[in-house]
């Protein structure tokens, strides 16, 4: 319906037609995961010995070859995980909660929510999961949401308690503190998952250390900037415990030397042997970091601008004294792109992963995260490397940067793709879908345009546009 008819509706007619449009996209999700789960028929076995199998859905779900999800990722514009979530949520709807996949099917509930029990149940046996599937189906089509999923937790231990248990065992080890994205203010979450008494001394840590910047007005603000202020002095622990015992105050009644709950007997001895450390020492006490920051010399000497720090994002220039601030920092030299080292010998050097980082921007399979980090990267010859071939194989003319599943899907599952200039790299799947990516991301090509590229003459760069045909020599 297009914006006029919309504008020409009544107040009657508008919500019906609000409703007719929920159902359709709900319907409209529904076909997607049905697609999905047709693509898992049509590849449900081998084509040889070789051909891996997994089974991403739950027990009682039949298995897909590996190598056929990242053809159906590609042709949704979408990340390999997130198709794959989609198919396994699809098949244990389909095989493990058949009524609640009825529920989903006519339009009658919203698909997330069914996807969600799907991965709540997923642990669940095939033989007790009909009750997780009885009582979400009987409640997913009149309750909120977050009704239903109560439901579906509560009713998943009921299925399954001995595995519950197990699982609480295991999750009781599972402790962990991670650091969220960096927003584009230069603010990151911090996210703990510590024993409840740990959690309970940290905070009241944070409150004492709020009290004292509060009380010595050393930082203004309202209470929660003050306790987030002091989560940044835990980092420094020899400037934390002076800050704390230099605005110790005893309670009232006790003698001047009683210590406080958190000052111990041997609290004193670290004391003592921290007063006669040098401040050289003191830093030696901090973890050591590495941060890849790029800046233009022009922001830098400006003192303004922007830099992106890998990992993190972009940030201010003028924010980048916040994040070294207290650390001892070295400087390493600036990489040159324009160099192409070359070696003979099959690792790359880690100076040509560097630059082969900052030329391709990133993991360059089709539709991967631009922003990741280069944990877990595999530098991928582009061309084999060859032991009895010519000299200079190895450098960043010849790398590309791939996780290790990529990498292994384009070593074994049938993947194709060439180098087509500076961080640029043109994919071919096993089904012949053509993907180009560059600084613009992934973009599917037709055929033709992406025979113009293949069969362009080594060192040449096509560059397509609707006008013309651009050609460039790269080296």
């Amino acid at each position: 319906m297009v914006l006029t008819e919309i504008d020409e509706l009544s107040s009657t007619a508008l919500l019906e037609t609000a409703s007719r449009t929920l159902r359709a996209r709900r319907l409209a999700e529904v076909a997607e995961m049905q697609l999905a789960a047709q693509w898992a028929v049509l590849h449900g076995h081998p084509c040889d010995d070789d051909d891996p199998m997994i089974r991403p859905g739950g027990d009682g779900t039949p298995p897909v070859r590996e190598f056929a999800l990242p053809d159906l990722a590609i042709s949704r514009d979408s990340h390999v995980a997130t198709t794959r979530a989609l198919m396994a949520d699809t098949l244990d709807l389909q095989h493990r909660l058949p009524r609640t996949w009825a529920v989903v099917v006519s339009g009658s509930c919203e698909p997330w929510v069914a996807r969600k029990v799907a991965v709540l149940s997923r642990s669940v046996p095939v033989e007790t999961v009909g009750i997780v599937d009885a009582s979400v189906a009987r409640a997913i089509a009149g309750h909120s949401p977050s009704t239903v999923l109560e439901i579906a937790r509560a009713k998943t231990v009921e299925a399954d308690p001995e595995a519950f248990a197990m699982r609480r065992e295991i999750e009781r080890r599972r402790r962990y503190v991670a650091l969220g994205k960096v927003d584009e203010f230069g603010f990151r979450h911090v996210i703990a998952r510590v024993n409840a008494g740990d959690a309970a001394w940290v905070d009241a840590l944070l409150d004492r250390v709020a009290d004292v910047l509060a009380d010595a007005q050393r930082e203004e603000g309202n209470r929660d900037e003050l306790r987030a202020e002091a989560f940044g002095w835990l980092a420094r622990p020899a400037e934390l415990l002076k800050l704390l015992l230099d605005h110790h105050v005893p309670d009232p009644g006790q003698p001047e030397e009683t210590r406080p709950a958190w000052a111990p007997d041997h609290l004193l001895r670290t004391v003592e042997r921290l007063a006669t450390m040098s401040t050289r020492q003191l830093a030696a006490l901090r973890g050591r970091g590495q941060v890849f920051v790029h800046v233009t010399d022009t922001s830098l000497l400006r003192q303004a601008g922007l830099a992106r720090i890998e990992g993190l994002g972009p940030a201010l220039v003028q924010a980048l004294r916040e994040l070294l601030g207290h650390a001892d920092v070295r400087l390493t030299p600036v990489l040159d792109t324009a160099l192409r080292p070359r070696v003979d010998q099959y690792e790359h050097p880690e100076s040509s992963k560097d630059i082969a980082w900052l030329l391709s921007g990133g993991d360059v399979f089709p539709f991967s995260p631009r922003t990741a980090t280069r944990d877990r990267v595999d530098f991928d010859h582009v061309e084999p490397y060859d032991p009895a071939g010519p000299p200079g194989q190895t450098g960043p003319h010849n790398a590309s940067p791939l996780r290790r599943t990529h990498h292994r899907w384009k070593t074994h599952g049938g993947f194709r793709y060439r180098s087509c200039g500076r961080g640029r790299a043109l994919w071919q799947t096993p089904f012949g879908t053509c993907v180009l990516v560059d600084e613009r991301g992934s973009r599917r090509l037709s055929m033709e345009e992406a025979e113009l590229m293949l069969g362009a003459p080594p060192g040449v760069e096509v560059y397509l546009s609707n006008a013309e045909i651009d050609l460039g020599v790269y080296r």
